[in-house]
């Protein structure tokens, strides 16, 4: 596992499911309860990470409990000055950091063919540049830029309701803005498409 700094005070961290070797920390194993077996090993191993992470950044938040709200964001309860998120997709694990801001993440890998329909939904005006694409980097193309779409409201706590597909994402680009903040694409990082979004408010820095 490396840590990598994307911004000041933003982490991520990212590894294959099978290479995270944690602790299970008693109440994530509770919290994986009653999930299939696949299901429950990439969210240990994003747990795992996850608490890694802590531990190299801010090791007295790295035991603390993870809960949940509304929605679905993850909070670390009795630090609210450290925003956190977790993805998992396809045997990786992916996570964000971050002191004083709202961060979501997001690992995807791409399908192996591109949907017209879904290719104009996410990239609008973009779409016709990453339709002449070889469907492979084409895939490639909308899975870098769902990935940032997803940060971007997973760092909200919005989801799906937050409608990522209207975010505009430049094809290509490693970095850019939203409304609520800023984005980093790890494209010279990871060959799996990962992005992160955080906020660029000051929420409060209480560890």
């Amino acid at each position: 596992m490396a840590v990598v700094q994307v911004a000041a005070g933003v982490w991520v961290a990212s590894a294959p499911v099978a290479a995270v070797r944690g602790s299970g920390h008693p109440a994530d194993v509770a919290a994986s309860t009653g999930m299939r077996p696949h299901r429950a090993r990439e969210f240990l191993a994003g747990r795992d990470l996850l608490r890694a992470t802590l531990a190299h950044l801010f090791p007295r938040a790295a035991d603390a409990e993870v809960a949940s709200r509304t929605g679905g964001k993850p909070y670390l309860r009795g630090h609210p000055g450290v925003g956190i998120s977790v993805s998992h997709d396809a045997g990786v694990a992916a996570v964000g950091v971050a002191l004083g801001k709202e961060i979501g993440v997001d690992v995807q890998r791409p399908d192996r063919s591109v949907r017209p329909g879904l290719l104009r939904r996410c990239l609008g005006r973009h779409a016709d540049a990453v339709a002449a694409l070889s469907t492979r980097d084409a895939a490639m193309e909308l899975a870098w830029v769902w990935t940032v779409q997803e940060a971007c409201v997973k760092a909200t706590g919005a989801g799906l309701a937050g409608r990522p597909w209207a975010i505009e994402v430049v094809p290509g680009h490693s970095s850019g803005q939203w409304p609520r903040g800023r984005w980093v694409s790890l494209r010279d990082r990871s060959r799996i498409p990962f992005s992160c979004a955080f906020s660029t408010d000051q929420p409060g820095r209480s560890m």
